[in-house]
């Protein structure tokens, strides 16, 4: 799972980076692309971090700064549809991105507390 994550969250930023280049240019636009360029990025950063983890309380700690951007990133392209600046086709399939990957690092913290408890 750890290849199949840091290639999806890598795809994903690759995606986001394309998606912005796309986007109109103006003020509200730039900061919200600035804002969802830092923090789609930052989701492969820190699971790469996360994946070099000391101890298991700091990879559940690096996983959570996962699970902070991932989520971000999805508040980000929903303010650019609901702002009326993209259509829901154009941010669909990077909001299911998103979420998926949300949903595996959850599914890995979760995990990861289970083994450090039973470890005990």
């Amino acid at each position: 799972m750890i290849n199949n994550l840091k290639e999806k969250t890598k795809k994903f930023a690759l995606s986001v980076i394309n998606f912005i280049d796309l986007l109109p240019k103006g003020r509200k636009v730039d900061v919200i692309s600035n804002q969802l360029l830092r923090s789609a990025t930052s989701v492969g950063a820190n699971y790469r971090a996360a994946c070099r983890a000391k101890s298991t309380a700091d990879f559940i700690h690096k996983m959570g700064t996962v699970e902070e951007e991932a989520d971000e990133s999805i508040y980000w392209m929903e303010l650019l549809f609901e702002g009326g600046i993209v259509s829901i086709s154009d941010v669909k399939n990077l909001i299911e991105e998103a979420n998926e990957i949300l949903a595996m690092t959850v599914s890995s913290i979760r995990t990861a507390r289970k083994n450090r408890a039973y470890s005990k």
